[in-house]
């Protein structure tokens, strides 16, 4: 009787797989959206009068409704409807922010008397910028959201298998995006000749992976439905392993939710703010166009692709993923240093590809060696909060950093005070994961240890 009786769909590599793929599809169209208009600074220049301080405005949106409260809303939402209308939900968020940007940013709209009634109200940012924030102020609580709910989706399917594995191949899909945005939109761009015709492309792809999510809540359907014939789930639960509101304390008191969640902020505030600034950093450095430029950045997410499923599989068979999380801080220091002080001195478009492949391998060790030790320090009915919330600290840092930036570029007109403040963000997240080093060798909450066990 020790066999089991049922077996569970996650049992079969390609169903759990599938499943994955699916969920990571919708991620990838989500990086694409995200960066979309990065390649295109300089044309949102010429071609809508955006300054430097708008940009920024405009790339700090994504996260103001979330660091407004949204990400902890998600956190309750997702621990209390489950991972299949949260994605349902954050996917159509995504789609409906995606849309109001596409409007805002539209010929037609920069024409109605509403988009100059826009400009003039409040600050001082054209009314296409305006709107365009607000669709994604919308799409970022949606892919905030989207985060979390696949992160919490990959810890239920993969349960006792190669969970790390999972996040890593989840990540490197999703950083795919990146890399192909990078190419697509400058080429769209000079197709079409206007910044319209990318966001249009990127917005049809997000209405896709939203259909890739319904197919994946079918298959979820189904596999509850297994639980609960063998019963390993529930369909009345236990009130005591109900989420409360009140769980959020549990959270907010963990001394390593606050290491974990301040190292993530620290480090993501010195990557995802950049990649806005990046095409446009290495137009100015090495004075190339911006199709070049951003061509030249794309490589940025490649070493981070191809190494993060390997590192993750490391993780789940041999473990090491504090000093993994140590090593990819470092890096990212170096890295930064050197673009604020050595690619200017010797501007090269080979030195500025091995800076941004050296990059990429730090955000391929830190992503596969972090998400994946959230579940180990964090008890499993506030998963869902307790992602939520490392997004919401994650978040703040974010919102502020992109405007930060925008505002010392245009005070400056260089990009040393920047890329400094970026390399002073990496030495404080070092020093945060030397901490949480130091905290997970005295509670021996495993980050150092495999998942699978062997036989």
């Amino acid at each position: 009787m020790s066999d089991k009786l049922v077996r569970l769909m996650n049992d079969s590599a390609i169903a759990r797989w599938g499943a994955l793929i699916l969920i990571a599809s919708m991620m990838f169209f989500a990086y694409m959206f995200v960066d979309v208009m990065s390649p295109l600074k300089s044309m949102l220049e010429s071609e809508l009068s955006w300054s430097s301080t708008t940009f920024g405005t405009y790339a700090a949106s994504e996260f103001i409704l979330n660091v407004c409260g949204f990400l902890i809303l998600a956190g309750i939402i997702l621990d209390k409807m489950g991972v299949r209308h949260t994605g349902i939900l954050s996917a159509s968020l995504m789609v409906a922010g995606a849309c109001i940007k596409f409007v805002g940013i539209s010929d037609w709209f920069q024409s109605t008397a509403f988009c100059n009634w826009l400009g003039s109200w409040w600050t001082a940012l054209p009314g296409s910028a305006k709107m365009a924030s607000l669709g994604f102020m919308i799409f970022g609580c949606g892919c905030e959201m989207a985060g979390t709910t696949v992160s919490k989706a990959i810890a239920k399917w993969f349960k006792g298998k190669e969970m790390s594995l999972a996040m890593g191949v989840e990540m490197a899909i999703a950083r795919l995006g990146v890399f192909a945005v990078m190419w697509i939109s400058p080429l769209i761009y000079n197709k079409f000749g206007t910044v319209v015709a990318p966001l249009a492309f990127c917005t049809a792809l997000l209405i896709i992976g939203l259909i890739f999510f319904i197919v994946f809540t079918i298959m979820d359907r189904k596999f509850d439905s297994q639980l609960m014939a063998a019963g390993l789930l529930s369909s009345e639960p236990n009130p005591e392993d109900e989420f409360h509101i009140k769980d959020l304390g549990q959270i907010f008191s963990s001394k390593m939710f606050w290491i974990v969640a301040l190292m993530c902020v620290l480090y993501y505030s010195a990557i995802f703010p950049f990649q806005r600034y990046a095409p446009n950093y290495l137009e100015s450095t090495l004075g190339i166009d911006a199709s070049t430029a951003s061509h030249l950045f794309s490589f940025f997410p490649i070493l981070a692709m191809g190494l993060t499923p390997f590192l993750g599989a490391f993780i789940s068979f041999k473990g090491k993923a504090a000093s993994m999380l140590l090593i990819g801080s470092l890096i990212m220091v170096a890295c930064h240093l050197s673009f604020a002080l050595l690619l200017p001195a010797f501007p090269s478009k080979w030195l500025a590809l091995v800076l941004i492949l050296v990059l990429g391998v730090s955000f391929s060790l830190v992503p596969a060696a972090l998400w994946p030790s959230v579940p180990k320090i964090i008890d499993e009915k506030v998963l869902g909060s307790a992602y939520c919330l490392i997004f919401w600290v994650q978040n703040i840092g974010l919102c502020l950093v992109p405007l930060l930036i925008g505002v010392v570029l245009d005070k400056t007109g260089g990009y040393l005070a920047p890329m400094l403040i970026f390399s002073s963000f990496g030495v404080l997240a070092f020093i945060f994961t030397f901490l949480l080093k130091l905290e997970d060798r005295r509670k021996k909450y495993g980050l150092e240890l495999p998942e699978v066990k062997s036989e």
